[in-house]
């Protein structure tokens, strides 16, 4: 279990990791699909890590960062 949640830590790290430099290169614009799905996912494998290590400092601000995504994967499909 503990290789599982940790491959799940590095692959959300990643996810996060290459939304922020797709955005920050203008590869993907931050209203995107993509990006939002990107940080969505990888947001989520990060609140599964650090819950599991009970790093709740860095739960906080992960469970905040999928609310923020999901917001806005809502509202670019309400616009659709």
């Amino acid at each position: 279990m503990k290789l599982l949640i940790d491959i799940l830590g590095w692959i959300g790290s990643a996810e996060v990791i290459l939304a922020y430099a797709l955005n920050s290169y203008q590869r993907v614009k931050s209203d995107s699909l993509v990006f939002q799905l990107l940080n969505l996912t990888g947001g989520i494998f990060l609140i599964i890590y650090t819950v599991y290590y009970q790093a709740f400092a860095s739960t906080f601000i992960n469970i905040v960062w999928v609310i923020i995504a999901v917001s806005a994967i809502v509202r670019a499909l309400i616009k659709k």
